[in-house]
């Protein structure tokens, strides 16, 4: 958005008629609003401060801000769905900053530098058991050791990561950078307890002598369907697929290979089957594109390989070589409907993507639990369930399904653990009033595009190597100085200079701006001149 002649005409007169001295009853304070991306961030970042370190050049300030909140950035780059950026108000100017990409790039170099995070809080004496080495339950860890209390995950798998390792495939997170954000969790002194599965909860704590325990298992369990097919029939479900091609047990699957749902793990399983040599990949979804519950780009990569979409489609049965589905039709109220005719379309295996859930068996046995219809635990505010000295989250409590979700979880009942360990209640701060896009003034915006991540061309994508590529330090530094700094002063120096009468003090770099209230007028030049909002006027009784 470049400033108007017009306008900056129209800027000068109003100077000019105010430079009068006219006092008026209201005077300018300095504020700091919430950003959106802040506020729309699951695990909590402060997005809009590491991004200010970014954009300054000081890449490890700005990891260490990050991390304060998300010890997972390496991975956060690449798998988070980022509504902090579908909340960016850059996104009404032109488009949003590309806040994950400068995550990723974060994360990555502290990767290829060795970053370490150490603890400085004293050893408390506390002992913790968290079951599932999950997003969830490596994001307690994290934060639990880092209040000083002593930490150990016991996890039913092979390897650390959870569904980050067993659901999400390669080519989206590659291995060696999920390890290494753990890894570096691991060096905190968080201990990892492998091929353990928990039966007993209450008798683990027990044995442990753990004063506190954090469930975080995930969704493991495909939900499954009767589908009538001979014996020929090869039916699958996509989580024990992606677990199986992770562990190199992937089965195999034919030259023509049906996908039956419309999510994200739809879309994984998708690719994968052809990555696994399928010919022929096809999803069939019983409601249109516009209802999957698929994010677009994640449907956009499966077309661009390839994999053929088949909506308003529901299968009935499967024959050798084909599958026999019923066309749907949407109703008035935006239904999926059967119409009884019928198509079939040849395929050698079915891949079932229909939902997940939690196995919670091994939990029924506890005194106190509550569980809902779908499986998952009710929990209350500080995340404990009915069960004392027991929290549970992630995918085990209702809520979204994500690994950033999970993270935020993970804080939260860190700080909630820790607070009961104590005897005390955990109260979080206030937030600040929210700094919409109608409140900032970007006069002096011009309109630049953010910097896209390169990606490995559709023709090439035959392996498990990563797809999405990470940005430069020049470019990532570039796109981190595309934020608007809403709501917070970032020291351009346009109220002092705008001021007719001289009423505005710098402090100092970093320190900010004061005002001297003997000679400002209240006119409020200062306030229209900020582009982010970091200005407000009151009445001067305040």
């Amino acid at each position: 958005m470049n400033i108007k002649a017009g306008d900056l005409t129209r800027s000068l007169d109003l100077t000019h008629e105010r430079r009068s001295g006219i006092q008026r009853p209201q005077r300018p304070v300095y504020v700091d609003l919430l950003p959106p991306c802040n506020h729309a961030c699951p695990a909590g970042e402060n997005i809009q401060a590491w991004l200010a370190e970014a954009q300054a050049g000081r890449l490890k300030q700005a990891w260490e801000i990050l991390v304060q909140d998300n010890p997972l950035p390496a991975v956060h780059g690449r798998v988070c769905y980022h509504p902090c950026e579908s909340n960016c108000n850059r996104a009404n100017i032109d488009s949003a900053v590309s806040i994950h990409a400068v995550e990723r790039f974060l994360g990555d170099r502290a990767n290829r530098r060795n970053w370490s995070i150490a603890v400085h809080k004293p050893a408390t004496g506390k002992r913790i058991l968290i079951i599932g080495a999950g997003p969830s339950g490596l994001s307690a860890a994290y934060h639990l050791r880092r209040l000083g209390h002593s930490v150990e995950i016991r996890d039913a798998g092979p390897a650390a990561g959870g569904m980050m390792r067993f659901g999400i495939p390669a080519y989206r997170l590659p291995r060696g950078d999920l390890a290494a954000d753990i890894q570096r969790i691991e060096a905190m002194g968080v201990k990892i307890i492998l091929n353990h599965t928990v039966e007993d909860l209450q008798a683990e704590r027990e044995e442990g002598g753990f004063d506190a325990v954090f469930v975080a298992i995930g969704a493991h369990l495909s939900k499954r369907i009767d589908i009538p097919a001979r014996d020929a029939g090869k039916i699958y479900d996509a989580v024990n697929l992606l677990h199986d091609v992770e562990t190199g047990l992937a089965p195999k699957l034919g030259r023509r290979v049906a996908i039956y749902g419309g999510g994200n793990t739809a879309m994984d399983a998708a690719r994968v089957a052809k990555r696994l040599g399928a010919d022929e990949a096809m999803i069939i979804y019983r409601r249109d594109r516009a209802h999957m519950p698929a994010h677009a780009f994640e449907a956009d990569e499966a077309i661009e390989e390839g994999v053929q979409m088949h909506w308003l489609r529901t299968i009935r049965e499967m024959d050798v070589g084909a599958v026999k589905v019923e066309v749907m039709e949407i109703d008035a109220d935006g239904r999926p409907q059967p119409t009884g005719r019928y198509e079939n379309l040849e395929a050698d295996s079915i891949i079932l993507a229909l939902g997940q859930n939690v196995d919670t068996g091994f939990l029924r046995r506890l005194p106190g639990l509550v569980f809902k219809d779908d499986g998952t635990i009710d929990v209350d505010q500080r995340m404990m369930t009915g069960a004392a000295g027991v929290f549970a989250g992630g995918d085990m409590v209702p809520s979204e399904r994500t690994v950033t979700v999970a993270v935020g979880h993970g804080k939260k009942a860190a700080r909630h653990i820790d607070a009961w360990l104590r005897g005390e209640d955990y109260v979080a701060a206030l937030k600040h009033e929210l700094a919409g896009f109608d409140k900032l003034h970007p006069w002096f915006i011009t309109e630049i595009a953010q910097r896209s991540q390169p990606q490995v061309e559709p023709q090439d994508r035959r392996d498990f190597e990563e797809v999405v590529q990470g940005l430069t330090g020049r470019a990532a530094k570039f796109e981190a100085q595309r934020c608007l700094s809403c709501g917070n002063c970032f020291e351009c120096d346009g109220c002092l200079g705008a001021c007719p009468e001289r009423a505005i003090i710098k402090l100092g770099t970093g320190k900010g701006y004061r005002v001297d209230d003997q000679r400002c007028t209240g006119c409020a030049i200062c306030y229209e001149q900020c582009p982010c909002h970091a200005i407000e006027m009151v009445p001067k009784s305040e």
